[in-house]
This record gives C-alpha cells, structure tokens and sequence, in this order.
C-alpha cells in the first residue's frame, strides 16, 4: 500500500509485511489499553460537568476563569491526582518541572536525582557542570544535588535508601532521556518510591511522566508518587494542544507550585487563557488514542529495525511505559540519514534536510527530525538524537499509525537501503 504513493524496494516491502505480521498481537494489547484509557478520560468530563462555556477562554489577569479552573479537575481526576496545573502558561515539559522543581526547594535543602543523571535540559536547571551558570539554577539559590547512578540500568535502592536519608525531593525520570535504558514501569517506579519513603519518610518523591502518560491504564500517583509532571506537546496534549504543561499531584505540592508559575501570592488564581482552551480540552480528549497510535509506531519501528538486526530498545514485545524506540547506529552518517528520512516522510516540512546544531541546553551537537504541526511536538513523529557514540537515534510520536509507518519505512530504507 504505501509503495503505491512512495518509492519503497521490494527488500522493504517485505520487511514491513513481516514486521506488520509480526506485530499484531502487540497492537491488540496496546487497543485495550486505549480502550480504558479513553472511557476513564470520557467519565472524567462528564463527571466534571464540562460544558461548551468552560471553552471561551479569558484575557487579562484571568480572574474567574472557569474553563482553566475545570481543565485542571478534570486531568487531576483522569490521573488519579488530588489536585493538578493543566496550564498552557508551561513553555515545555523543562520549564514544568523547573516550576516544580522551585516550588517544592528551598535554600538548604537537597534534590536526589534517584533515577541517574536527569535528561539534558535538566542539568542547566540544576546547576550541574556549567549548563547554565549565572542564570538563576537551584545550586545558585544554595539547593543541594545528589544522584544514585543506575546499576546495568536499573536503580540502585539500596544507594537510594542510604542518599533518600538526607534528601528533601527525590526526582525519578520515567522515560530514558539520552540514555540507553528501558523506561521505568511502574512497579519500578513503586520501588523507588516505597525505598525513598522507608528511609525519609518527609520526603517529597516527584516523576518526571514526559513520554509516560496514558501508556498503561494508570500513572505513577497509583504507585505513590507526591507529584507528576509533564508536557501538553507530548502525550497528555494529543497532538492538538499547541503548548502547555502539567503539574499533578498532593493539593499541597500543586499550590506550592502555582505561586512558582505565577507569583508569591496570586498563585493559580491568575494566568488568562486567550483561545487556549478548547485546544487543551480537546487534546486531552484525544490523547489516549494518540498515544496508542505513537506506541503502535514504537512497536512496529521496533520490530523493523529487529528484522534489519539493529538490535532496538525496548524490543517490539516488550511491554511500552512510554513511546520511544531507540537504537545505535554507530555511525554519524547513519544517524543523519535515519533522522533524513524521518523529516521526508513527515506531514510539514517533509523537503527540509535537517543537521546536527548546537542547541541551548544540550551539551553535545544535536539532530532533529520533526515535520509537526506543533513546532518542537514528540507526539508528532519525530527523531532525534546527540551527536555522540554510539549515535543513538531516539524516535517517538506518531499522530496516526498509517502515516507513521510510511515515515518510519521511509527513513530505514534510506539509512540502510545499501545494506545487504
């Protein structure tokens, strides 16, 4: 089917037959999964009695803005959070967690980063290193840092249990970043947080769900986890939601977190939504089919680069707790073909060749395949990766699974079309 609107070699016709073949059992499990998801969120607006009015948006200050006070009950419920910030007024899922991350530190206290080294963006709001330096990081304002690496992957909890004694917050990240790792389940995620709590019972245990939402029937607050966060322009936000993020959890933490998003005293009273709103409603409906379609991408990518012998992660049978697929090219050429052949076969932008670039907040040369309707939006098929060996490439998104597919096909033929 795709060969008749796109030049794709009999070799890869066949591969993608097989693949399809092969991955049907996994896309049936990934269907019940949306299924649930999608009747929890629908239970969710009709419990909150969502109506057309709460879509109008506000200007101004946003005084009495129903529509954004009900947005935020209707995903605090729909994660199983006591209370939430759904906000466009989040520039990324960075900046979410930066608001987080100020609103629960005080000078004194100590950040456990108990999953290993945070993703890349991290390190400038930390203050590791010299990401950042001079522009305000938490070891500027006297927050200490702290890490337990991972063993072969995995947390170390008994480093966690000695490190959580003297910890405030400890951060877990759910999905990989730029590591080769699999991403947390959340039983993993239960462990980590039932080991920090054992040690420090005071401690405050936030999630860092980016690429996490709604890809199993629950999410870390089910496990234990005092806070969650995350961005609207990946999983939570659909592909329709234009910016944004979230910040979920005890009511307690939220409002901390609300007089960080805006200021010391007006909190989450303020924040005008413009024509926000119905963007942010929809999206949020949508995002668990959304996501279904970016894992069933995941799956299948997985197991195309299987069949090609690229050795991917997760492998395509392995159970999904975000919606990334990574593998290492071991070649910078190879890794700037795939990312190629991801932007020829995405909706926008398809003709743009892109390059690796040094970008703000990265500490290696970066290259990013991403044709979205949303600029910067991993919902979105998209391909991305630093310029470092082993050249790992980290995929993610897909609107619809037809589409990706093509795009997926797309860039394998061209990164290893002249293999075998």
């Amino acid at each position: 089917m795709i060969e008749q609107f796109f030049h794709i070699t009999p070799r890869f016709q066949e591969l993608d037959a097989k693949a399809m073949e092969l991955c049907q059992p996994e896309f049936a499990k990934i269907d019940q999964i949306r299924d649930y998801n999608q009747v929890k969120m629908l239970k969710a607006f009709t419990d909150n009695r969502v109506a057309a009015t709460h879509m109008m948006g506000s200007t101004g200050y946003g005084y009495d803005d129903a529509g954004r006070d009900r947005l935020d009950q209707v995903f605090a419920q729909v994660v199983g959070a006591e209370d939430a910030l759904c906000r466009s007024h989040f520039l990324s899922g960075t900046h979410a967690l930066t608001v987080a991350l100020f609103g629960l530190l005080r000078a004194g206290d100590t950040l456990l980063a108990a999953t290993g080294r945070p993703y890349d963006t991290l390190e400038g709001v930390i203050g590791i290193g010299d990401a950042g330096k001079g522009c305000g990081t938490l070891a500027e304002y006297g927050v200490h840092y702290d890490e337990a690496p991972l063993q072969d992957g995995q947390p170390d909890y008994e480093l966690i249990a000695q490190k959580a004694k003297n910890a405030t917050v400890c951060h877990i990240q759910r999905s990989r970043g730029y590591s080769s790792r699999a991403a947390f389940d959340l039983e993993t995620i239960g462990k980590v947080i039932r080991t920090a709590k054992e040690a420090n019972p005071e401690i405050v245990v936030m999630v860092d769900n980016c690429y996490g939402e709604f890809t199993q029937t629950a999410e870390p607050t089910s496990v234990g986890a005092d806070l969650i966060v995350g961005s609207l322009i990946k999983n939570a936000g659909g592909g329709i939601a234009p910016t944004g993020g979230y910040v979920a959890g005890r009511a307690d933490l939220v409002e901390k977190c609300a007089h960080r998003l805006t200021a010391p005293g007006t909190g989450r009273e303020l924040g005008c939504t413009l024509d926000t709103l119905r963007q942010l409603y929809l999206g949020l409906y949508y995002a668990p089919g959304v996501t279904a379609e970016a894992i069933k991408t995941s799956i299948y990518a997985s197991c195309l680069l299987e069949l090609l012998g690229k050795n991917p992660l997760p492998r395509y049978t392995d159970p999904r707790n975000d919606i990334i697929t990574s593998f290492e090219t071991g070649d910078p050429d190879a890794m700037v073909a795939f990312c190629q052949g991801i932007q020829a076969g995405s909706p926008v932008d398809s003709y743009v060749t892109p390059e690796p670039y040094a970008m703000p907040g990265y500490t290696s040369e970066v290259i990013m395949a991403a044709g979205a309707f949303t600029n910067g939006s991993s919902i979105e098929l998209s391909c991305d990766g630093p310029m470092r060996p082993p050249y790992t490439v980290y995929l993610q998104g897909g609107l619809n699974f037809a589409a990706s597919r093509a795009g997926v096909l797309l860039a394998v033929q061209k990164a290893f079309g002249s293999e075998g």
